[in-house]
């Protein structure tokens, strides 16, 4: 699994020295919002509504393995349609890959809420979602806004860690951080990020007080864990062993340890 922020470039709200989403993004989804929301509201054939599902689940394979960068071709070519049916559903890429993108990240938000809910002990509940996440593959699929980081060569004199509980920055420590949510490069339409954000935000601060995660680890730390701890490999049982070994390395690099 590498990180794919430097393939967001033409699709992302926040890609690594890119631009913000309100531009051209706002600009291509207010031309195509019609068909956005068509593609999600509207009544389809039965033959329309599995072509759909079909251009949907090959996006999500498509951009898990080769990133948001891969052509619309390619999708089409793995839903085993003509990209003229990819582009009738959506208008462009980037409203593909914001309804991938927007996808994921709801589900990795229903996750976390459902750790935090139904797990009484802080730890339990931030390893519960970190491998329900890991083993759903969403971690390769997180947009930048999400896994937005840095090294923390300066520390912004706005910045209070309102958006990253407990979110420590030393100057010149290589440390990685989150954008600061007043970040200009942030777009307006990142609601669901800041959503993700505050519920893993809410496991990471409960599992700190109970002395059970180290006190230098952050949100942005634990987002890293699902984006890398989800390698994608040829045979399905090898990825699957692969991910479990991963994840146990790094749960253990997580914990803290007695003085």
């Amino acid at each position: 699994m590498h990180i794919q922020d430097s393939h967001w470039s033409t699709a992302s709200a926040i890609a690594p020295g890119g631009g913000a989403m309100g531009g051209a993004m706002g600009s291509t989804m207010s031309a195509a919002g019609n068909g956005r929301d068509a593609s999600r509201s509207a009544p389809l054939r039965v033959d329309a509504q599995r072509n759909l599902e079909h251009v949907l689940r090959a996006a999500r394979e498509v951009f898990g393995e080769l990133g948001y960068g891969a052509p619309m071709e390619d999708v089409a070519r793995r839903a085993r349609v003509g990209v003229g049916t990819v582009y009738r559903r959506f208008p462009s890429k980037d409203v593909l890959v914001r309804r991938i993108a927007e996808e994921e990240t709801s589900r990795l938000t229903d996750q976390a809420r459902a750790a935090l809910g139904q797990e009484d002990e802080p730890w339990s509940a931030l390893s519960r979602f970190l491998r329900t996440s890991v083993a759903s593959g969403a971690g390769r699929l997180l947009p930048p806004q999400v896994l937005r980081v840095g090294v923390a060569d300066e520390v912004s004199d706005g910045y209070d860690g309102a958006r990253v509980p407990q979110q420590r920055t030393t100057p010149g420590s290589g440390e990685l951080r989150l954008v600061p949510e007043e970040d200009p490069m942030v777009s307006a339409d990142d609601a669901g990020a800041a959503a993700l954000l505050e519920v893993v935000g809410q496991l990471v601060d409960r599992a700190r007080a109970a002395g059970e995660l180290r006190t230098d680890v952050s949100v942005s730390d634990v987002l890293l864990v699902i984006a890398t701890a989800a390698p994608s490999l040829p045979d399905a049982a090898q990825q699957a062993a692969a991910s479990a070994r991963l994840l146990d390395i790094l749960l253990e690099g997580l914990r803290s340890r007695p003085v």
